[in-house]
């Protein structure tokens, strides 16, 4: 199965996909080498998504006109209930999905901070 997901800075020209190589399915491994071949495929597909969520995140350093405004906790838990509430239906268990996105969006606040500090200085 080949997933692809247009990436944002693409979307006016030709679309950009984001594309997981070739693996045998979860349920269809029958060896280690399988299960890590499948691993490695969809890390090396996330990096390129996270890569593009963090490009959203220097937007937001641009445009917050403040940064005060950086951390907001109001949209920090409509976040993680925005994915708890996909993570469902996707089949990704709850107990993995609310720590890697609290991780996640605190790295990424970091990353606004830093961003928005050396780009007003």
């Amino acid at each position: 199965m080949c997933w692809s997901a247009p990436l944002s800075a693409d979307l006016n020209d030709a679309p950009v996909t984001v594309a997981i190589d070739a693996r045998v399915a979860p349920e269809a491994c029958q060896s280690m080498a399988e299960v890590r071949q499948g691993v490695d495929a969809l890390d090396r597909a996330l990096v390129t998504l996270l890569a593009e969520r963090q490009r959203y995140m220097d937007a937001a350093a641009r445009i917050k006109p403040d940064r005060s405004v950086v951390h907001d906790d109001a949209r920090i838990e409509d976040v993680v209930s925005k994915v708890l509430a996909a993570a469902g239906p996707a089949g990704l268990s709850p107990a993995i999905a609310e720590p890697v996105w609290r991780l996640l969006i605190d790295r990424c606040i970091a990353h606004e901070f830093e961003t928005f500090d050396r780009t007003r200085t």
